[in-house]
């Protein structure tokens, strides 16, 4: 149960793992500096209207730039964003993505808001391109056209439109590691421990056949049900917990924070332990010597890590929190950067600039280019037998 070394060596390791109060302090900064941004866009958008009504010096008491913009805290942020990211796992639903590819938009979106606020760009623009670019970087290929004929009101420019500001925010790292084949590779050694066919360790003093019969024990999580009396009621126990435990990482895991703050090993043996506790620390018992130092740790964290999972957001909101979404939305619509709403405006532009920058660079290379060829033809005319000859 050492640390994966190749998982420390990933992107998601080094740049996307936080504790608690970094990451509390990262959405603190983003969220000030945005309320800052937005609230000098504001004014300058007023002061020009100002301008142009006759406001000209600014001094009218009634002048809109001097109301104060009420904005986003950090939690409205966040069930803001946490809305999106369940949107993004219905809209993966209904275009029939893979498990994967779903699970990886979410934390692209996830990721992106950790530096940049709703307010300066909305969930709703950024989640169809965050979706769209998950399908390249999972290997599951649909076309532009096809994907935005799924989304009403939405078209190919939309999609693409935010595609670079997501890459900016993800500082262009898109592996994102997940905890489901961890879990696979768990279920089918618990399956090997229940048909007694486990290899155990040289240090274990346990045999195959003594974890099968210490498994045959094992208190069921439903107290109304009886102990696996044979190993088939036990490989049906087995694979009950599984699906239970892949579903909490379908939706609990993806949903909180679970992945900036634990590791994919850490959150599947979380999400099995929350659905059958006594199933997984007698696997935590096999896999980890009693007088490992590590055992502590890791049984601490992994209950630390199911308080997180127990936390999350509901797939489906009820009226109180549709109603406080709601609320949000339109609070919201009053604070964001007027400067960054048209995302689809923003892109060709950004187009233009660089198409101008590109023009510019190639005519300077031209330039240089048939300046030296001038000189070198001026040289040669000038001595038409070649270079002097050395004496």
């Amino acid at each position: 149960m050492n640390e994966d070394s190749n998982y420390r060596s990933s992107t998601q390791y080094r740049l996307w793992s936080y504790t608690e109060e970094s990451l509390a302090s990262l959405r603190s900064t983003t969220n000030n500096l945005a309320a800052i941004r937005v609230k000098d866009a504001i004014q300058r958008l007023h002061s020009t209207k100002a301008e142009e009504t006759g406001y000209k010096d600014g001094s009218s008491q009634n002048s809109p730039e001097r109301k104060d913009v009420d904005c986003l805290t950090v939690e409205e942020e966040q069930k803001l964003v946490s809305f999106y990211c369940v949107k993004a796992m219905e809209l993966a639903d209904f275009c029939d993505f893979p498990t994967n590819l779903k699970a990886t938009a979410v934390q692209y979106l996830k990721r992106f808001y950790l530096s940049n606020s709703p307010m300066t760009y909305h969930p709703k623009s950024m989640m169809p391109s965050a979706l769209f670019l998950a399908t390249k970087t999972e290997n599951y290929y649909i076309s532009l056209k096809s994907f935005a004929a799924k989304l009403p009101k939405t078209t190919a420019e939309d999609i693409v439109a935010p595609e670079f500001l997501l890459t900016q925010g993800l500082r262009f790292t898109f592996d994102v590691r997940h905890p489901f084949r961890g879990l696979e590779g768990g279920f089918m050694e618990l399956m090997a421990m229940a048909m007694g066919n486990y290899v155990t360790t040289k240090e274990s003093k346990m045999t195959s056949e003594s974890v099968q019969a210490e498994m045959m024990k094992i208190e069921p999580t439903n107290k109304g049900k009886p102990k696996a009396k044979n190993t088939q009621e036990l490989v049906s126990h087995i694979q009950e917990t599984h699906g239970k435990a892949k579903d909490v990482l379908k939706t609990s895991a993806l949903l909180t924070d679970a992945y900036f703050l634990y590791s994919p090993p850490q959150i599947w043996l979380t999400a099995l332990l929350s659905v059958d506790e006594p199933l997984a620390l007698f696997y935590v018992d096999v896999k980890v010597p009693a007088s490992s130092a590590l055992k502590i740790k890791l049984t601490t964290t992994l209950y630390s890590c199911k308080d997180l999972l127990q936390s999350s957001t509901l797939l489906k909101p009820g009226g109180a929190d549709m109603k406080e979404l709601t609320r949000i939305d339109k609070k919201l619509y009053k604070c964001r950067n007027p400067e960054k709403m048209d995302l689809v405006g923003i892109n060709k532009a950004q187009k233009r600039e660089g198409d101008g920058k590109d023009r510019e660079s190639l005519n300077e290379k031209i330039v240089k280019k048939r300046k030296l060829e001038r000189e070198q033809g001026l040289k040669e005319g000038e001595d038409v037998f070649g270079p002097s000859l050395d004496t």
